[in-house]
């Protein structure tokens, strides 16, 4: 039975933190499990197995090309709800795989399916709020979240200790559950009836036009894409490093979870800051101090100057650096989106969230790959990455403000 009465506040941010980590626990869980995946599946090529998670983030941007529509033409509940019954069977698949091939099919159509708690859930916060505020909602949002992506790689351990690394999906399927039996039972339907768009070609394609149409929003998702692309580059790779390169494999989760609560922390400060600062503000300084530590650590790291005591704890606090400008970026960057969208939210949030995701794989497959058994090419990665968001998002001031356009 549909719920009536508005979720209170503090419940909503609850709710919607739970429905956005079971996509991140989805990713981070499964780093402790690459290693064993390798070992089973692919033991000629182990580096292949970091596709596991590559393939899952492109599965999630083509998802979020059609969750966003559908929840325009059939309301954000019911397509949350028909996006993670995809994931659940995804996850009895990948479970049964034989074979690589068949698990990534398998994480394709999990990718595809939990698209729908971003996509569809970033929608269902646009209805609510807009603006700055719509900023701090999603800010305070990943502040919560952010702590479940801390912890997965520790799950996924865990699950390990237990069972083999096939017990990770059903593991994570009964989360996406709970967070999909929460929402029905809870929050009420936010796009009434006589505010949807039919489900038809030429409006979606009229729709898509519309978000591309505008100059800023092209460049913001640029900006995602680059910034989302070297925080995947450096999860991907995170195992081989910790493992390989500074012989912390057993220690991984505990570093891991690190580098997330630096997310969280961001996210957190961000919060506090976006309604005083803005939120193009305080997305250029973030990448800019990304760029300038990312270009001072390459050159000291090329010429072997970092004394082999430190090598650890720079890398680490670089590491964390990266995850904290994500946190600062990433709800601001779709806020700034979104902003001029609200009378298509589904469809504009589908289309940054897809476009931003699937060209981050694009960036971040080959970061990953570039693992030579130490940190500089993913290093140098990010300081490309990062200086090109910066240019990107300063060039994106010589836009006027965008009007929103009338519900």
């Amino acid at each position: 039975m549909t719920p009536r009465r508005p979720m209170p506040y503090a419940e909503f941010i609850a709710m919607m933190a739970l429905l956005f980590s079971v996509m991140a626990v989805s990713i981070d869980g499964m780093l402790p499990a690459l290693a064993a995946i390798a070992a089973e599946l692919v033991p000629a090529a182990p580096n292949r197995a970091q596709l596991v998670v590559g393939v899952f983030v492109l599965g999630l941007g083509c998802g979020m090309v059609v969750m966003g529509p559908l929840s325009d033409s059939y309301g954000r509940r019911r397509v949350i709800a028909f996006g993670v019954i995809l994931y659940l069977l995804g996850a009895a698949a990948a479970a049964a795989a034989p074979s690589l091939g068949a698990l990534l099919a398998a994480r394709l159509v999990q990718g595809f399916g939990i698209a729908a708690t971003r996509v569809v859930g970033t929608a269902l916060i646009r209805d609510l709020y807009e603006g700055r505020r719509m900023a701090q909602v999603v800010s305070t949002v990943m502040t919560i979240f952010i702590l479940m992506p801390a912890a997965a790689p520790a799950l996924g351990q865990a699950v390990l200790w237990l069972a083999d690394w096939r017990a990770i999906f059903p593991a994570f399927g009964a989360l996406a559950l709970a967070a999909l039996l929460w929402l029905l039972a809870r929050q009420p339907e936010t796009l009434p009836p006589a505010r949807r768009r039919p489900f038809r070609a030429a409006p979606l394609a009229a729709a898509v036009r519309e978000v591309l149409g505008h100059p800023a929003v092209r460049l913001y998702i640029l900006a995602l894409s680059l910034g989302f692309g070297q925080m995947l580059g450096l999860i991907m790779s995170s195992p081989a490093i910790f493992g390989e390169t500074f012989g912390r494999a057993a220690e991984f989760p505990a570093w891991f979870a690190a580098m997330a609560l630096a997310a969280g922390a961001a996210a957190f400060v961000n919060a506090r800051l976006v309604l005083r600062l803005g939120m193009r503000r305080l997305a250029t300084l973030a990448y800019a101090a990304q760029t300038a530590l990312s270009a001072l650590l390459v050159p000291v790291w090329a010429a072997g100057l970092a004394p082999e005591a430190a090598a650890f704890p720079l890398f680490l606090g670089w590491a964390m650096s990266v995850m904290f400008m994500a946190g600062v970026t990433f709800g601001n960057l779709n806020a700034l989106a979104l902003e001029p969208l609200g009378h298509i939210a589904g469809t504009a949030a589908s289309v940054v969230g897809a476009g931003s995701t699937v060209l981050a794989v694009a960036v971040a497959v080959p970061l990953g790959m570039a693992f030579d058994g130490t940190p500089l090419p993913l290093m140098a990665g990010v300081l490309v990455c990062s200086g090109l968001a910066l240019a990107v998002v300063r060039r994106s001031r010589r836009f006027a403000p965008l009007p929103a356009a009338p519900g």
